[in-house]
């Protein structure tokens, strides 16, 4: 009997260790709007081993098939990737993390005779310090310490989801359109109204995310974005592609056009 514990243990121990030796390296990049790229987590669940970026947002992990890579941020929506066959193969993997914005829409703050000086105020601030046992254990006056709903001034506070999202090829796809995409080719409408497709605030236009998602997926020269966008937006383009649920569609034509506009490029040079 314990001839065959010991084998079985060590064909667990055997395929255990087979596993983590089909694990291969993969450079990651990590890309932001922003600078602050650095120090960005990333964690395989299955082989329990996490990298960080660098300065340039780049990162080295160990992945096989199917392995999840859990990548997180303060700043940015958590994202989650999806190890396949394209990712292994090409021994690349691009992120595109988008900002999380917390807005509080009212703010309402009370002097209660404060003085401005801020050392002076604090002296004469009092604070309720409730005993740990107390909270623990249980006490009648539990409103003390616990937060109740505000009768006089409802708040209204809206956030952006921030559950994990699946990708597709390391791309969180749907994300990146609504995000990136629609808003960049938007932008670049001349009559928005006839097109029927709503004004796009300055703040939510992306470009260098976008710009940078269209050279690194689709090819197309860094100096020639605007010139790509422009031959997309042609007279027989449906505008009705830069409204949310069509994303799927809109990928679909950008890979054709891409293709297209690639060599109409090369054939004139």
């Amino acid at each position: 009997m314990k001839k065959l514990i010991l084998l079985f243990l060590f064909c667990v121990s055997s395929f255990a260790f087979s596993q983590e030796m089909k694990r291969e390296n993969i450079s990651g990049k990590i890309i932001v709007e922003g600078r602050d790229i650095e120090g960005i987590t990333i964690y395989n669940t299955l082989s329990k081993m996490g990298a960080v970026t660098n300065e340039e947002g780049e990162f080295t992990i160990a992945v096989s098939l199917n392995d999840l890579l859990e990548i997180r941020a303060l700043e940015y929506q958590k994202l989650d990737v999806r190890i396949n066959k394209t990712i292994l193969e090409s021994k690349k993997v691009h992120v595109f993390l988008i900002e999380e914005i917390n807005t509080l829409d009212e703010v309402v703050v009370r002097s209660k005779k404060l003085t401005g000086n801020l050392s002076a105020d604090l002296k004469r601030v009092h604070t309720f310090n409730q005993k740990l046992d107390a909270i623990y254990f249980g006490i009648k006056n539990e409103d003390a310490y616990q937060l109740k709903e505000d009768l006089r001034d409802p708040v209204n506070t809206i956030i952006t989801k921030a559950a994990p999202q699946t990708v597709v090829h390391g791309l969180n796809i749907v994300n990146i359109v609504d995000q990136l995409l629609i808003p960049l080719f938007r932008s670049e409408v001349k009559d928005k109204k006839a097109a029927g497709i709503p004004e796009v605030p300055s703040k939510s236009i992306k470009y260098y995310l976008g710009a940078n998602f269209l050279v690194e997926n689709f090819s197309i020269p860094e100096h020639r974005v605007e010139e790509f966008i422009r031959y997309v937006e042609d007279a027989t383009f449906d505008f009705d592609l830069l409204n949310y649920g069509h994303e799927i569609q809109f990928l679909e034509l950008l890979n054709f056009k891409s293709k297209e506009f690639l060599e109409s490029k090369n054939t004139a040079y």
